[in-house]
């Protein structure tokens, strides 16, 4: 096992979601000798992760490692690990959108990647999935520029926007849509769509459980029957989706819906992650409920009876409000597109 003492490291904000940004280079490449690093470096196995950096919350204990790529389609290379709090352990079966928004970002101050104009739109390959992201960060003068008015739920600061467009996002994980062949299964009493769009979810309707759906996160947490429940239907999601026995991983999702409570929202949402009640919503999440919305007979297109062609979807959630493009070719959809923003919080050296 490589032996590390000290670990460069930049500590962003990415999203709604905030951890360590690593050069690939800086780390070894074997999954089982970096996920013992990464769980010294977050401090798994305190509730608190009191030795290492991460915040004691699933959406502060994620890590971002970065490297150039040799795709022909993608300028640099991101595998997202999602690190245990009180469990020794490190998933890097997800992707993550939040943490993404910052690897632009970082890749241009690392010289991964030069800026070229105003604008610098980078290719990046999501080492999770295989799927491309194409990000364009603000770069006067060949810097990046964190600073703006673009405010997104969940975040107290405005700042620069990040674009963000995932192309060709069916399959991530299990290479289909549909992983149940259905695009709506039922489960004893529980009707439930198993869609694989960025990542693999579950979305079933909040009213099946008696829930409205507008309840706060903590509201349905504390409900250890409901949550059970929604657990034990998840395993068997997973299972029926291909993945296995996911008692041990966090897909597939599970994503509560029901109706709008504004005039604004095209449907709300509770999205989990994968057993607690996320306090927004991840942004691969929202593109997996977005493509939900673009398939007639899944929950929630049957949910909101719509008949128009999804273009705007703004999915609602418990910090607000997020908003997402449709773009199609040929029918199809060709990318999920929205805005994120990002913030440098410090650059310094790990001491292991």
């Amino acid at each position: 096992m490589t032996q590390l003492t000290q670990l460069p490291f930049t500590m962003m904000r990415g999203g709604t979601s905030r951890g360590p940004y690593f050069l690939a280079s800086d780390l070894p490449e074997d999954r089982e000798e970096l996920a013992k690093i990464l769980e010294k470096v977050m401090g798994s196995g305190h509730e608190l992760q009191i030795e290492g950096i991460g915040g004691g919350n699933s959406l502060t204990s994620k890590v971002a490692i970065v490297g150039r790529s040799s795709a022909p389609d993608a300028d640099v290379d991101y595998l997202f690990a999602q690190v245990g709090i009180t469990e020794k352990k490190v998933d890097f079966s997800p992707n993550c959108g939040n943490i993404l928004s910052g690897v632009g970002p970082f890749s241009l101050e690392k010289g991964l990647v030069t800026a070229s104009g105003d604008k610098t739109t980078i290719r990046i390959r999501n080492l999770n999935t295989n799927k491309i992201i194409h990000a364009t960060i603000e770069t006067p003068n060949g810097q990046v520029n964190y600073n703006g008015e673009t405010y997104i739920s969940g975040v107290n600061s405005p700042a620069a926007p990040i674009e963000l467009s995932f192309l060709d996002v069916e399959g991530a994980k299990t290479g289909k849509l549909f992983p149940t062949g259905n695009v709506q299964d039922k489960v004893a009493d529980y009707h439930m769509t198993c869609i694989d769009a960025a990542i693999p979810v579950m979305i079933v309707d909040a009213a099946q459980f008696g829930k409205t759906g507008h309840e706060k996160p903590a509201e349905l947490d504390a409900d250890i029957e409901f949550t059970h429940k929604l657990e034990a239907l998840r395993r068997q999601a997973g299972e029926m989706m291909g993945l296995g026995d996911v008692s041990d991983k966090v897909i597939p999702k599970p994503i509560l819906v029901s109706k709008p409570a504004t005039d604004r929202g095209t449907i709300n949402a509770r999205y989990y992650v994968p057993r607690t009640c996320h306090k927004a919503i991840a942004v691969t999440g929202s593109i997996a409920l977005t493509m939900s919305l673009c398939h007639p007979g899944t929950v929630s297109y049957d949910l909101l009876q719509q008949n128009t062609e999804l273009v705007n979807c703004c999915i609602e959630h418990p910090s607000g409000f997020i908003d997402l493009k449709v773009a199609r070719k040929s029918g199809k959809v060709s990318s999920v597109s929205l805005v994120r923003t990002a913030k440098k919080i410090l650059e310094g050296i790990l001491l292991l």
